[in-house]
This record gives C-alpha cells, sequence and structure tokens, in this order.
C-alpha cells in the first residue's frame, strides 16, 4: 500500500518565550526559527518517516516560504508532484513555545484555501492507497475528494483539526476519523452525544480514534473498544504531536499493523516529538520509535 496526503504545507515561525502571552502582552522571546509545518506537510513527513511511501497533494505560493515549507518533505522523500504552486502566499504559522513545552499557535492559510480535489487523479485513489486528511484546507474540496476516495476503493482517515462542519455523509464514508479531546467535544455537541470514541462511532458507523493527551487514546470500531496509555516523557515542545502521532498511525495501518498496535506506534513517535523543539523536525525516524516501544 501507500499513503497520499492531501492537506496544509506551511511555514512555522517558532518563538522561544519564557511564558505564554496574554491579550494585549508582549513576552521578548529567546529564540526564533523558520521551520517546515501545516498539518498535511506534518503528516506526510512523519509517515515517511516511519517508512511510509508517501505523497503529498498541496499548494504553496511563489515565494520563499514555499522552500520551507516543503523542505521537510523533500528530505523524508515525499512525493511533490501533486503540489502546485498558486498566485499567493505560501501558508504561514506564527507559533509560541514556552518553557514547559505549551504553545499558543496563529495561522494564516494563504495558498492552502486554493488547495483543489482535482489535484489528486482517480487512478491515485484505488484500494491499495490510505488517504489521509486534515481540515486546513477548504472543506468542500476534502468533501468531495473522501467521498470520491471512497467510491474508489480508497481507505479514507480524517483528521478532523482544526474542527469544522462536514455533511454526515463525508463523515460516515471515512475508514477512520481521528480527533483529538477538544475537536472530539465540538463534534458530539454537533451530534448530540457524548465525547467518547464509542458514542462518537455509535452516531456515525465508522471507526473513531481519540487521543487525550496525558491519558492516552481510544478507538471504537466494528470490533469493540481498545484503549492505550501515553508514553510519559519530560515535554520541550508540543508543537506537532498530533501531527506526529496521525501520520505514524496511518503509516502502521499502511505496513498491516491491527488499529491498536498501529496506535501505540503512534503514541510513542509522538512522546518522542515532544522531546524536541519543531513540528516536522521534531518527528522520528522509524528506528526511534522501534527503540522506545522496546523499552515499555
Amino acid at each position: 500500500m501507500s499513503i497520499l496526503v492531501f492537506g496544509s504545507a506551511n511555514t512555522d515561525l517558532v518563538f522561544s518565550v519564557p511564558s505564554l502571552p496574554t491579550p494585549g502582552e508582549t513576552v521578548l522571546g529567546d529564540g526564533f526559527q523558520q521551520l517546515s509545518g501545516g498539518k498535511g506537510a506534518n503528516q506526510a513527513v512523519a509517515a515517511a518517516r516511519d517508512g511510509a511511501q508517501v505523497a503529498f497533494a498541496g499548494c504553496v505560493g511563489g515565494d520563499g516560504l514555499a522552500l520551507v515549507a516543503t523542505g521537510a518533505m523533500r528530505d523524508a522523500g515525499v512525493d511533490l508532484s501533486r503540489l502546485i504552486v498558486v498566485d499567493a502566499p505560501t501558508g504561514c504559522a506564527s507559533i509560541c513555545v514556552d518553557r514547559e513545552g505549551r504553545n499558543q499557535i496563529a495561522v494564516a492559510p494563504g495558498a492552502n484555501l486554493m488547495a483543489r480535489a482535482a489535484q489528486v487523479e482517480d487512478a491515485a485513489l484505488h484500494p491499495g492507497v490510505i488517504l489521509l486528511l486534515q481540515m486546513e484546507v477548504p472543506a468542500g474540496e476534502v468533501a468531495a475528494l473522501v467521498l470520491r476516495a471512497a467510491s474508489l476503493g480508497a481507505q479514507c482517515i480524517l483528521n478532523l483539526a482544526p474542527p469544522g462542519d462536514l455533511p454526515l455523509e463525508v463523515l460516515r464514508a471515512l475508514h477512520l476519523l481521528v480527533l483529538n479531546e477538544h475537536e472530539a467535544a465540538v463534534l458530539a455537541a454537533r451530534l448530540g452525544t457524548e465525547d467518547s470514541a464509542a458514542a462518537l462511532h455509535l452516531a456515525l458507523g465508522v471507526a473513531v480514534a481519540v487521543t487525550r493527551g496525558e491519558a492516552g487514546a481510544e478507538a471504537a470500531t466494528a470490533a469493540g473498544l481498545a484503549s492505550i496509555p501515553c508514553f510519559p516523557v519530560v515535554p520541550v515542545d508540543t508543537t506537532g504531536a498530533g501531527d506526529t502521532w496521525c501520520g505514524v498511525l496511518a503509516a502502521g495501518l499502511d505496513r498491516g499493523l491491527p488499529l491498536i498496535q498501529a496506535m501505540r506506534r503512534a503514541a510513542a513517535a509522538a512522546a518522542l516529538a515532544c522531546t524536541r523543539p519543531g513540528a516536522a523536525p521534531a518527528m522520528p525516524v522509524a528506528a526511534e520509535t522501534d527503540a522506545m516501544l522496546a523499552t515499555r
């Protein structure tokens, strides 16, 4: 199999600060970096570093930030033949990270708003492909691609981040829906149910995985319920941990792991990512994740 990611590519402007700014407050930091980012690009990098064959479809601008936004994907060997340069600024995120590893993020989507489902041809959506999507590109394009991919036999995994409204028919066409606890709460309120994986699975009829930070993760499928603990670490920067989880989960499923084993591998990789600064640059390679798994 292989993984095709349809999503965002950003340049992350990362500021190291002693504390996160409050409204109206200016905080002087002690470090600054320009790094590859965007949920789509991050998840593509995570999957590729875990050993999967990965392609990416999305948009960047014709500016200097585009080289930064795509740099980690190029280094990881991601196929960028479906990446389009458009007449808009490359997406950009401003990220403040405090000394406890907590973050505060603002995003200007830019070129990501011009990503189109048509960038992915029907021939790429065969049953041997996992299509991995997020919500930093237009929701209508995500919806159109999910429905087309599902009709052609591809396995669709959607990380509903940031949370946005999609028609229920789209959510019900997924192979797997991945949410964090905040996103689960938003969706549960919309559906009028509880925010557990079990309740969301019952409401939608598809497999659901919910990540809950230090509380681990849970999943509900037609086969039953499963949960895994987190891998305790001392965090340096939690930016991109969720994207690491999603990308490595997809890579695990791509190589044929059962969902519970893929979730455990994803948890180990996400924990490692929290011990390093940045998003894509912090993501582990497969051997590092193997080593983490061997110790627990």
